[in-house]
């Protein structure tokens, strides 16, 4: 399989994935986490920028988180989500620009260190526990997330494509 048949798999495979997942949501909170200081790191923010520009539900919050994810704490609990879906670049051992649905409970087989004043894995328990709802995590894999960097152009890319699959899940 070529290298475009192989992202094409995998965009169809993460539509899939995220059409399970948000099944049966009434509500949904999207979390863009990064910082634009750091390159690729900024890739979840990307995302929701794009979607914001094109998403128009009532049912849907968007969230630029690009400090502290604690910071948007009462903002999720106040939308009362029934679903919560983290974007955030990781290392997952994958091409740069590719991506994986991790389910939150996932994330707790792993210990929680973090790039974020609060693991990841603590703040989805703790969404969870708060609000009730299902959280999952898309992370993106980076190719350069050093100081002072900007978005490679296979993170742009990746960014269009989420924003982009994530639109089509959510308007349907």
């Amino acid at each position: 399989m070529n290298r475009q048949g192989g992202l094409l798999a995998n965009w169809r495979e993460l539509k899939e994935q995220l059409s399970k997942f948000f099944s049966d949501a009434e509500r949904v909170a999207v979390v863009g986490v990064g910082s634009e200081f750091r390159g690729d790191d900024f890739v979840g923010v990307k995302v929701v920028r794009e979607l914001s520009s094109k998403l128009e539900s009532k049912r849907v919050l968007l969230i630029e988180s690009k400090n502290a994810l604690e910071d948007q704490i009462d903002k999720i609990v106040n939308f009362r989500p029934t679903h919560i879906l983290i974007v955030d670049a990781g290392m997952l051992g994958l091409k740069p620009g590719q991506s994986m649905l991790i389910n939150a409970e996932r994330l707790t087989v792993a210990p929680a260190l973090s790039t974020h004043n609060l693991p990841l894995r603590v703040f989805c328990e703790l969404m969870k526990e708060i609000t009730g709802a299902e959280v999952a995590v898309l992370v993106i894999q980076p190719k350069d997330a050093n100081l002072w960097s900007s978005l490679t152009p296979e993170l742009e890319e990746a960014s269009k494509r989420v924003s982009e699959v994530l639109l089509e899940v959510l308007n349907s």
